[in-house]
């Protein structure tokens, strides 16, 4: 197992695929496919059945070929455990100043969750690695672009209702990474799917 996060592989190809509510055989072949697609960054949301089961299952199936994160992480519980089972990074939902400060102390990257400049702008001073906006749809690519000028140090991770079709309008507005669900594992064929994401990162 790789153990340790890469920003390396993060910025060949920053998106970031997440699992969510998924049996492990399911997840083995979700993950299974999504690395023959080309992914580099994975997480499992924490609110997933035995989620530190599905963290060691991952690493041990991707290697050194994929960061593996925990996402939907709320508390410093959910952190604890997190790490525990050996995640690379870590994902919030909202924002929360302990997981911030958890993950800082123990040189974790974290994604914070924010929405509003206010709460965006105070997850970057806290020391977010990224600041995941979610949910990004609402707003769309026009929102990442015009937070972006006031704020173009702040690393913007658009998350909800990022596709094939969006990720190049989100990369022109500024994103500097990308959280996708459904629109990648809801997919029959995830393996080509994860192509065509790659293909959509690359060529815009």
């Amino acid at each position: 197992m790789k153990g340790k996060f890469s920003w390396d592989l993060f910025h060949e190809l920053p998106v970031i695929g997440i699992l969510r509510g998924f049996q492990a055989a399911t997840v083995e072949r979700l993950v299974d496919a999504a690395l023959r697609g080309g992914l580099k960054n994975i997480e499992v949301t924490m609110n997933s059945e035995d989620a530190p089961g599905l963290l060691q299952l991952i690493q041990k199936r991707s290697g050194s070929a994929m960061n593996v994160g925990a996402g939907t992480v709320c508390t410093l519980e959910d952190m604890e455990a997190a790490l525990g089972a050996g995640a690379e990074f870590v994902v919030t939902p909202v924002l929360i100043p302990d997981v911030i400060s958890g993950c800082r102390k123990r040189q974790i990257p974290v994604i914070s969750g924010a929405f509003t400049p206010t709460e965006i702008y105070h997850a970057w001073e806290l020391g977010a690695d990224l600041v995941k906006i979610f949910p990004a749809d609402q707003l769309g690519p026009a929102y990442i672009k015009n937070v972006k000028a006031p704020f173009p140090q702040v690393r913007l991770v658009p998350t909800g209702g990022v596709t094939v079709e969006t990720l190049p309008e989100y990369k022109r507005a500024g994103a500097d990474g990308y959280g996708v669900g459904s629109p990648l594992f809801a997919k029959a064929r995830v393996e080509e799917q994860a192509g065509r994401f790659v293909e959509a990162f690359r060529r815009s």
